[in-house]
């Protein structure tokens, strides 16, 4: 697989440096470089790029701004790798999706590490829709349950987690955190827990309380007002009592 890029900084040096690491990275193609985030916006306008390295201090329109204005355009939008000497800004670097945040100066070495990950998420990509578009077709067997997955950014990675070890799901304003079994520590993705209970199968996950969703085959025990994943225990909400009361005269 060979990735359009272009570089945009205001620094000639860095510009330079930060072109001549693509065009000596084989499944990198240097499609453009610009000095300014205005002269990158008109030139993405005319081709399709994959791949940004994008500086952030920049005048007129910074780079978060670049950021911000192509995250509007969907799931078709360029990726982004920042280059920036500010490392104040690599949270929010996160919060627009960016791949990944090289922090000014870094070596070849760093470059490619980052490079890769990018080759990573777009070949997972790619993967992901060949499987949506051969699921259409009628298969001789029905898929197992454990090939069902979500994917989720995880630290810069686009991660496929399986249903089927998913615990419970923590929200915590912005972020998640998912409990998998066999796992001592959670995930920890940018997400709201609305948009992952739209994800999830509502006949195995169901939201029990504000900051709750949880998978209804792990559960242990329950009780009108509370149940029970492992040694944890989870309060049903009050907004969620009367659909878990439903689920609860099923699972009685």
């Amino acid at each position: 697989m060979i990735l359009n890029c272009i570089a945009v900084d205001d620094e000639p040096l860095a510009l330079g440096l930060v072109c001549a690491f693509i065009e000596q990275t084989p499944f990198l193609k240097l499609a453009g470089r610009y000095s300014s985030a205005v002269e990158a916006l008109v030139g993405l306008q005319d081709q399709k790029i994959d791949l940004i390295f994008l500086d952030i201090q920049m005048p007129n329109l910074n780079g978060m701004e670049l950021a911000r204005v192509l995250d509007s355009r969907g799931p078709n939008k360029p990726r982004i790798i920042f280059t920036t000497a500010y490392n104040q800004f690599a949270i929010e670097g996160y919060r627009v999706d960016a791949l990944d945040y090289l922090l000014k100066p870094f070596n070849y070495e760093e470059f490619l590490h980052a490079s890769n990950k990018a080759l990573s998420y777009f070949e997972l990509v790619n993967r992901s829709q060949n499987a949506t578009n051969t699921a259409t077709v009628p298969a001789a067997a029905p898929q197992s349950e454990e090939e069902e997955y979500l994917f989720l950014k995880i630290e810069y990675q686009l991660v496929r987690i399986a249903l089927n070890d998913i615990l419970y799901i923590e929200g915590l304003k912005d972020y998640v955190k998912i409990y998998l079994q066999d796992k001592e520590k959670p995930l920890l993705s940018l997400s709201s827990l609305k948009a992952l209970e739209e994800k999830l199968p509502a006949k195995r996950f169901m939201r029990v309380h504000r900051s709750f969703i949880v998978s209804l085959n792990k559960i242990n025990s329950i009780t009108r007002n509370a149940l029970q994943i492992g040694k944890v225990n989870i309060t049903v909400g009050d907004q969620y009592k009367e659909a878990f009361g439903v689920f609860l005269s099923k699972w009685a």
